[in-house]
């Protein structure tokens, strides 16, 4: 029996989630971004788009191709909570959630049938609930691997699914560009180009030996990929990853620890949240920073005790910030953690603080589960987001003229469906 594997993918994301809070921005374009001369586009609204507007675009250049487009600098704390809800929804279907983001994730939903009906009566489910309980359109794909459920979903959008029985990979995948093919990019494609292969199909019909000829290792890969086979890996949950992290890339670069430290803040409880979710706690934590000349620092501790403890990973992590380069600009953090184990095991009796620090918790997710993770976040965590009601309306300009610019946001999971 073959696996029935879902990709769910949020359309506009980041957008779609400021047009569902401000009626007035519905129907017309919009672009969540930053400064108009050096921040870029973390999301476009599908009616932004027919003017060439694409996430991860300059804003300037964005601003030329749409200046009547309404500017609206990103609320990262709205975003993380529609997405925890919207996971909550893939969870009640399967445990078997694989997430890619905030926005996205693959859902292996063979043994759920039982309960919920065909693959696509599944997908349908999903995106049913997501519109009516979190307000926002997705789009998903089912197919039998990864690689056709992504692009099924892709090729769906917006608001839409596209069902790949898994009979009908091959003559689905034929006619699609071999850009399309995970592990083509443009240097690969120019070389397949030049042979004449342009489609998925082309790849398929060539001889996996001549294909390793041309491109070493990567040819008889692409060409199992092509006819349908070499994707078989499995979706994986955080409760069986081998490490969980978070990690922001700023729109603008930061200086120094005052301004770092809250975004490490942030990740730390990201990251123990999730561990939380998944069950597991870790016994070493991971920091890493990116400069804005792209040089790489990671530092590494190991802690006393296994936790799954927000607070206690972001001590960690400082610890590990203050031996960094920090005088330079630095374009990305991120906070990890390593050396999974299963959680819950009985906490020291006479340790009053890890109790404390464990119905704490408790509590706080229980909290976050009602009314969403920004409910209750420590005040330099809060003070990363772009506030609300007359706050955000001073900042919705039309044009980059009157923009007023946020502070720098991270454009990581960037709302690009």
């Amino acid at each position: 029996m073959s696996r029935v594997v879902l990709h769910v993918d949020m359309d506009a994301f980041y957008a779609s989630v400021e047009q569902r809070d401000d009626p007035r921005l519905r129907g017309r374009p919009v672009i969540v971004g930053g400064h108009p001369r050096r921040g870029v586009v973390l999301a476009a609204s599908y009616e932004v788009r027919p003017f060439g507007v694409r996430s991860a675009m300059p804003m300037a250049r964005a601003l030329v191709l749409a200046p009547s487009a309404i500017v609206v600098p990103p609320r990262f704390s709205a975003y993380a909570e529609a997405s925890e809800q919207i996971h909550a929804i893939f969870e009640s279907v399967t445990p078997l959630v694989e997430p890619l983001s905030l926005d996205e994730a693959f859902l292996d939903v063979t043994a759920s049938r039982a309960l919920f009906g065909t693959g696509e009566a599944i997908a349908t489910h999903i995106r049913a609930r997501i519109a009516e309980e979190v307000r926002l359109p997705a789009s998903a794909g089912v197919a039998s691997s990864k690689l056709v459920a992504k692009i099924a979903s892709d090729l769906a959008k917006p608001n839409g699914q596209r069902i790949v029985p898994h009979e009908d990979t091959t003559r689905f995948l034929a006619p699609l560009p071999v850009s399309r093919l995970w592990g083509v990019g443009p240097k690969t494609e120019e070389i397949l180009r030049a042979q004449g292969l342009h489609t998925i199909g082309d790849v398929a019909a060539r001889d996996p030996i001549s294909l390793g000829v041309l491109l070493g290792k990567l040819g008889p890969h692409i060409h199992a990929l092509a006819t349908g086979r070499g994707d078989d890996r499995p979706v994986v949950p955080d409760r069986e990853q081998k490490s969980l992290g978070a990690e922001d890339t700023f729109e603008e670069d930061l200086q120094g620890a005052p301004a770092l430290a809250p975004h490490v803040h942030a990740q730390a409880l990201r990251v123990g949240r999730r561990l939380r979710r998944a069950g597991l706690v870790a016994r070493a934590v991971v920091l890493k920073i990116k400069l804005s000349d792209h040089t790489l620092f990671t530092r590494r501790t190991t802690l006393d005790e296994p936790t799954d403890d927000g607070a206690v990973l972001h001590r960690a992590a400082l610890v590990l910030l203050d031996g960094l380069p920090l005088s330079r600009r630095v374009r990305l953090t991120g906070v990890s953690a390593h050396e999974l184990s299963r959680g819950g095991g009985q906490l020291p009796l006479f340790d009053q603080g890890a109790q404390r620090s464990k119905r704490l918790n408790q509590v706080l997710d229980r909290i976050a589960d009602r009314f969403g993770p920004a409910a209750v976040v420590p005040a330099d965590v809060a003070g990363l987001g772009q506030g609300s009601g007359a706050d955000d309306e001073a900042r919705r300009k039309v044009g980059a003229a009157r923009f007023d610019a946020p502070s720098p946001l991270s454009r990581r999971e960037r709302g690009r469906g």
